[in-house]
Formats: C-alpha cells, sequence, structure tokens
C-alpha cells in the first residue's frame, strides 16, 4: 500500500534501506560505546561514585530538589491554566477593547524568550524570590500558549452548537460556559497535558537565577561524588516518569473522556421515542 508521501519501495529498494539501517545502527553503537569508553576512563563509572550515591544525605537532597521542583511545577500549571483560560476567552471578546489588549499580552508573552522572562522578574522586581519569579514567568509564557490552545478548541466545537444555542434564546456568556467549553475540552485535553510536560521540563530553568530545583541538586551532587554521569543520569531518568506518568495521564483521560461521550450518545440512541429509534423499542403494529 502506497503512502500519502512516497510509494511503497520495490525490492531492491527496500533492500538498500535495510543495509542503510544496519550501517545507521552500526555507527550509532560505536559511537556510543566510544563516548562510554572515554567516561569509563576518565573515572565517571568508578565503584567510589556509586558507593557515594547511596549516602542517605545525597538521597535527602534529591528528595528536596524534587519537591521544589514539583511545588513550582504545580502552581505553574494551575495559574498556566487559569491565565489561559481567562485569556482564551478574552480574544474571544466581541468587545474591542476587551480582545485587544488580550491579543497584545498573549502574543508578546509567547514571543519573549522564557529565559528572558525569568531574569526580568527576577532582577526588575526586588521583591519576588527565586520561587515566585520562576513561577510568574511560567505562568505567563505556558498561559498565552494555553489561551491558544483553549481558542482553537473552542473554535472546533461546530458552528451549528452555537448556533443552536442562540436559537433558544442563550446569552454568549452561557454558551460559552455550557455548550462550548464543556465540548471543547475533549479537543484540548492532549495538548493541555503536553504543556503540562512543557511546564514541568521548563522548571530546570530556574538554574540561571539559582532556584535550588532537581537540576541544582543534581549539579551539588556531581560536584560532591567528583563526577556527573551518575548523579545527572539519575536525574534525567526521575524528569523521563514525570512526563511518561503525565503523558499517560493525557492519554487515560481522553480515553474516559471518549468512552463517556459514546455512552451519552447511546443513551439517546437507545430511547423508546419511536421517532428517535424507528427501528425498536415499541411493540409491533
Amino acid at each position: 500500500m502506497s503512502s500519502v508521501l512516497f510509494d511503497t519501495p520495490g525490492p531492491t529498494a527496500a533492500a538498500r534501506h535495510r543495509i542503510y539501517t544496519w550501517i545507521s545502527a552500526v555507527v550509532l553503537t560505536g559511537i556510543l560505546a566510544l563516548i562510554l569508553w572515554k567516561l569509563y576512563v576518565e573515572g565517571e563509572f568508578e565503584a567510589d561514585v556509586w558507593e557515594a550515591m547511596t549516602q542517605s544525605n545525597i538521597w535527602r537532597a534529591i528528595g528536596q530538589g524534587l519537591w521544589a521542583t514539583l511545588s513550582v511545577a504545580a502552581i505553574a500549571i494551575v495559574l498556566s491554566v487559569i491565565y489561559g483560560a481567562i485569556f482564551a476567552v478574552a480574544r474571544l471578546s466581541d468587545h474591542a477593547w476587551i480582545s485587544v489588549p488580550a491579543v497584545i499580552v498573549v502574543e508578546f508573552f509567547r514571543a519573549v524568550p522564557l529565559i528572558l522572562l525569568i531574569l526580568f522578574l527576577y532582577i526588575g522586581f526586588t521583591s519576588l524570590d527565586r520561587f515566585w519569579a520562576l513561577v510568574l514567568a511560567l505562568m505567563l509564557y505556558n498561559g498565552s500558549v494555553l489561551a491558544e490552545v483553549f481558542r482553537a478548541g473552542i473554535n472546533a466545537v461546530p458552528r451549528g452548537q452555537t448556533e443552536a444555542s442562540y436559537a433558544i434564546g442563550m446569552r454568549k456568556n452561557q454558551v460559552m460556559r455550557l455548550v462550548l467549553i464543556p465540548q471543547s475540552i475533549t479537543i484540548m485535553l492532549p495538548a493541555i497535558i503536553s504543556q503540562c510536560v512543557i511546564v514541568l521540563k521548563d522548571t530546570a530553568l530556574g538554574l540561571i537565577i539559582a532556584y535550588q530545583d532537581l537540576v541544582a541538586e543534581g549539579q551539588r551532587i556531581a560536584e560532591f561524588v567528583n563526577a556527573s554521569v551518575v548523579p545527572l543520569g539519575l536525574i534525567a531518568v526521575i524528569y523521563i516518569a514525570m512526563n511518561y506518568a503525565l503523558s499517560r495521564l493525557a492519554v487515560t483521560l481522553e480515553h474516559r473522556m471518549s468512552r463517556r461521550g459514546r455512552s451519552s450518545a447511546k443513551k439517546v440512541v437507545d430511547t423508546s421515542d419511536p421517532e428517535l429509534n424507528p427501528g425498536g423499542g415499541g411493540s409491533g403494529a
């Protein structure tokens, strides 16, 4: 079966592709082996490093860094979702004095690099400590991205839903709260969770203002054990586990909401009203 982008390769081309794949795999394996050998020669995998990593104070430091990272991420995610929802609704307003400033704010904070935003808030507002400077920077940047996600999700709802709501006398705020937003949640959910994963990873940028998060603790541990690969590799594994858990949560929620939508539709189809279910539900004439 041919793909949209290219034709299915024939026997000769398929054999050539397999050869290229094996050559690439061998080259990449050799490069990886060379890197590991270089690290081994420099003592990154010495027994003393592994023994030092078992000390209780190191795991206590990792726990403190993990808590600091999760605290920033949790608060930033909640604030980003609220911020994004408010500015998405503002951008969809019929009043220019509401929609135009919302557009300016969202586009501005989407365009500013997050590192500069963190530095600006921490240096420019001396009343903010490192925690809140990082949280607010994450909220402004990721909330602006989520505002576009929410707006796209709301606009993806079929226009007939809006027209039908207006036809029965609903006001625009009622249409938004009761019709558009509930139906757009399923559409927006994967993108929202993906952005939450980005928020979690972006907490590592707190390193530039010396916020003691998981990455900062990993660097301190690397200096303590005089090796970088093992402690920083452990930090990377923790980040991967957290991001994977969030991604699986997105898949689970999406499946549950899809099943809920199908079960609701089934209840409508199975009604005994002959007008809604002409093929059954009543006795024969």
